[in-house]
């Protein structure tokens, strides 16, 4: 057996799973259907639990397109998702969903080497669809993160597929590795290949507020918080997330802002003060358009059917 400093330490709640090692602290939810804490390096990078995210702010375009009319059920989705399955493997088998009293057949320094923990979801939308989220945990704290929509016939073009992690306050800014400024899959053209550095959490001034901040085929991000809610923590000292590619490369965006905020607001005096960031890792993402001065709808390369399957992968390094 490996010595156990190498491995996780497991912590089987009523109600949630605790993965542990050196440095790092998970907790998954069963009521929550959802990662609930992320704890890396002492810091929690988690305000609300990790959700599916279907709907991104409206641009110009999509209004002009009456784009809103035609998908709006997905901000329905994005705003409500209901749990409806769990299932957890540890070191590669299956266990009994262990929730009480499962869990009392479990001591208190229980070992494994990996473990994974799948949540199912189903949308609000008519008809509903099928998603899945699976948290893998190796020795070491490294979670690969996958992320599974199952199409169905029936529903409208999706705005984006995606994960959302609202994190506990604003970051200091970010740095990542893909195209520069922001961009969208029918606006990657102009843009350059490299590791670009942003301070702060910067909101494109249009007249309106609405999405920005996008970024195509993303290699890596790191985001940097000093500040947290914590009264014990009074160091101000700097950390930092980063996320990785698994498989192809993600599109993110990173803002102050979630996309109901934005949505909300129809000048920038009346976005809330800048408290959280809000990280969007996205699989899938449409397109804005803007062909003929912000009517004509997105083109058919740039949009994303909800009709068929949709899949990208992701890593968190503590």
């Amino acid at each position: 057996m490996a010595c156990t400093t190498e491995m996780l330490r497991l912590i089987f709640g009523d109600v949630t799973l605790g993965v542990a090692g050196e440095g790092f602290h998970y907790i998954f939810s069963y009521a929550k259907g959802a990662l609930e804490s992320l704890v890396c390096a002492g810091r929690e990078w988690l305000y609300r639990p990790v959700m599916p995210t279907f709907w991104r702010a409206l641009t110009d375009n999509d209004r002009g397109s009456h784009f809103h009319l035609k998908s709006g059920m997905w901000l329905a989705a994005d705003a409500f998702i209901a749990p409806v399955g769990v299932r957890v493997a540890v070191d590669g088998q299956e266990i009994p969903l262990p929730i009480a009293p499962e869990n009392n057949r479990f001591g208190c320094d229980e070992r494994a080497q990996r473990v994974a923990i799948t949540f199912a979801y189903e949308t609000v939308t008519r008809p509903a669809a099928q998603v899945e989220v699976t948290y893998a945990v190796a020795a070491g704290g490294k979670m690969t993160v996958t992320c599974v929509y199952h199409g169905q016939e029936g529903l409208p073009e999706l705005p984006v597929f995606g994960l959302r992690l609202i994190m506990p306050t604003a970051a200091d800014g970010y740095r990542y590795e893909g195209l520069s400024g922001e961009t969208y899959p029918d606006r990657m053209a102009g843009a350059a290949r490299g590791v670009f550095e942003v301070k702060g959490l910067p909101v494109t001034p249009y007249l309106v507020p609405q999405d920005c901040g996008m970024h195509m085929q993303s290699e890596w991000v790191e985001i940097t918080r000093s500040t947290s809610l914590s009264n014990t923590d009074r160091a101000r000292r700097a950390c930092t997330l980063r996320i990785v590619r698994e498989g192809e490369p993600f599109a993110f965006s990173c803002l102050p802002y979630t996309a109901m905020e934005l949505e909300s607001a129809t000048h920038h005096e009346e976005l809330p003060p800048v408290r959280r960031t809000v990280l969007c890792l996205y699989g899938a993402v449409r397109g804005v358009g803007g062909i003929d001065s912000w009517g004509t709808d997105v083109e058919d390369a740039c949009r994303v059917s909800a009709q068929g399957d949709l899949a990208f992968s992701f890593a968190i390094e503590p």
